[in-house]
């Protein structure tokens, strides 16, 4: 939705203003967009001011909801794997897959700041009609299966806290009405919603931050595993699944488009530059905390389980009920410890989930519907599934973790469909002007995205080596995998040699939407 003339105004004088820094930043709780008015040189990049914590705290937000992708259920579940079997050898794999995953979402940032539209709304433009369908249905599908294993790791929460009375079915119920609580706060302003966000974080860092000091894993062999890189046979599948979890196609998305909750005027280099620096910042410090709980899970794990005959067998459904078994009850049982950082876990990144499935809808399809339309018809692409799931299937462990590692298949499949639009789109000039990324952070990213693309791709590989059972189901694998590798093939050449941007130019010079 476009801004209403009192937002037009009020951003136009504050972006405009020469006075002091009072002048040269604001919020109104009561519009739905941080306005912030930056330096005072309209073309050179020397002109910004020099850093203000200030302003820095104005632009703190987009970061931290990006960073809930980080710490959902599936990464919860991926960390306690890793810690179980591997022990403390891949924390620094998880240290270096997030350094992967900042690249990405400050590259997604970029492009969010600097041309003043959202990586969705990019490629409906880039691409044809039939491609941008494929995109936004592939879209769609990492986001749903996303949004099933958040879902889901809620009601586990929920079952844990409310001791067995809830559920799997109900605690899904429960979890689907957080729609309305985002709507309801996002009628009070992105800042609020920032803060809701901010407070779960905080429940998460201080759950697991509980558990590490209740467990006391080795300091030392938790130093060596960051520093030391290690790597087995029999740590391979684990060290797949961290790499994997960390870069979200969806989350992709969401982070262009959340970086526009601040109105900067991308005509006025000096000003991006300055958005893009303070975002940099922000968004590194939010990854700082979110490998930080990530590490309190894995080593919390490693020291109760690794070596041990439950190791192979541990999952989000029966994590609880074993950390209860090792360490008993103490002071505050370490099962519900577990399950309210879980249920934060799975409550921010649904409510993020929802907020993605809006900006990837409305920006591949152009379509302007009203808020509470958009989410229920998100929210519904991925509650449906849940629930029937949750109606079969909530009593079985084996079957849910079955489930589990079809979805992980599900999102490393769509993970090339997000990564070689952002890449191709930051590197034309037609599209970020000044601000494209040069020849060596080009390199590194494509290096980065195809690292990740491989490693998933051996993910895939291995998957359906163990499942592919009969001729058909075989014919079926082939005859897809042809159509998937011929679609990305597509996409990098169209990126290379495609440059039909003549809108861009006048896209540049309109003023950043309002996010709803």
């Amino acid at each position: 939705m476009a801004q209403s003339e009192r937002e037009r105004e009020q951003s136009q004088r504050l972006l405009d203003s020469d006075g002091d820094d009072q002048k040269e930043a604001a919020y109104d709780s009561s519009e739905k967009v941080v306005v912030v008015g930056i330096g005072d040189s309209d073309d050179e990049f020397s002109g910004a001011p020099p850093f203000s914590w200030r302003k820095l705290w104005l632009f703190t937000g987009p970061g931290f909801l990006m960073s809930i992708a980080f710490l959902d259920p599936g990464n919860l579940e991926g960390d306690l794997q890793a810690g179980a079997i591997a022990g403390y050898s891949l924390l620094w794999l998880l240290m270096w897959a997030t350094a992967m995953g900042l690249l990405v979402q400050l590259l997604a940032a970029r492009l969010g700041v600097a041309t003043g539209r959202h990586l969705a709304e990019l490629c409906r433009e880039e691409y044809p009609r039939w491609a941008t369908l494929v995109l936004w249905v592939m879209a769609e599908l990492a986001l749903i299966g996303a949004d099933i294993q958040e879902v889901i790791g809620s009601a586990i929460a929920l079952k844990i806290l409310s001791h067995g009375v809830l559920p799997l079915w109900s605690g899904v119920i429960i979890t689907a009405l957080d729609c309305f609580i985002f709507l309801f706060l996002e009628n009070y302003g992105v800042r609020k919603l920032e803060a809701v966000f901010a407070v779960l974080i905080a429940t998460m860092a201080i759950s697991f931050a509980w558990m590490f000091g209740e467990t006391k894993p080795n300091g030392i062999e938790l130093l060596i595993g960051i520093l030391v890189p290690k790597l087995s046979s029999r740590t391979i599948q684990q060290a797949v699944g961290v790499v994997g979890c960390i870069i979200m196609p969806h989350n992709v998305f969401l982070h262009s488009a959340l970086v526009q909750s601040r109105n900067i005027d991308p005509r006025k280099n000096g000003r991006v530059q300055e958005a893009l620096n303070y975002y940099s910042i922000e968004s590194t410090v939010a990854l700082i905390i979110s490998f930080i709980i990530n590490l309190f899970v894995t080593t919390v794990f490693a020291k109760g389980f690794y070596g041990t005959k439950q190791a192979n067998s541990i999952g989000l459904v029966n994590a609880g009920q074993y950390l209860q078994e090792k360490y008993g009850g103490g002071f505050f049982p370490i099962l519900y410890i577990w399950g309210i950082g879980l249920l934060a876990a799975g409550q921010s990144s649904t409510i993020t989930g929802t907020y993605a499935g809006q900006f990837i809808m409305g920006g591949f399809l152009n379509l302007r519907l009203k808020k509470w339309m958009r989410a229920l018809i998100t929210r519904s692409f991925a509650i449906v599934p849940t629930m029937m799931v949750a109606l079969i299937f909530d009593t079985s462990e084996d079957t849910l973790d079955v489930l589990n590692e079809w979805l992980n298949v599900l999102q490393s499949i769509q993970i090339p469909f997000a990564l070689i639009p952002l890449l191709c789109l930051v590197s034309k000039e037609q599209v970020m002007g000044v601000f494209k990324i040069g020849p060596i952070l080009k390199m590194v990213a494509w290096l980065v995205a195809a690292l990740v693309m491989v490693i998933n791709g051996y993910l895939l590989l291995d998957f359906f080596s163990s499942e592919m059972r009969g001729l058909l189901f075989g014919c079926l694998v082939s005859a897809f995998t042809a159509g998937y590798v011929a679609f990305i093939i597509y996409l990098i050449s169209r990126g290379i040699t495609f440059s039909s941007w003549r809108d861009m130019v006048k896209s540049k010079s309109s003023q950043v939407e309002v996010i709803e």
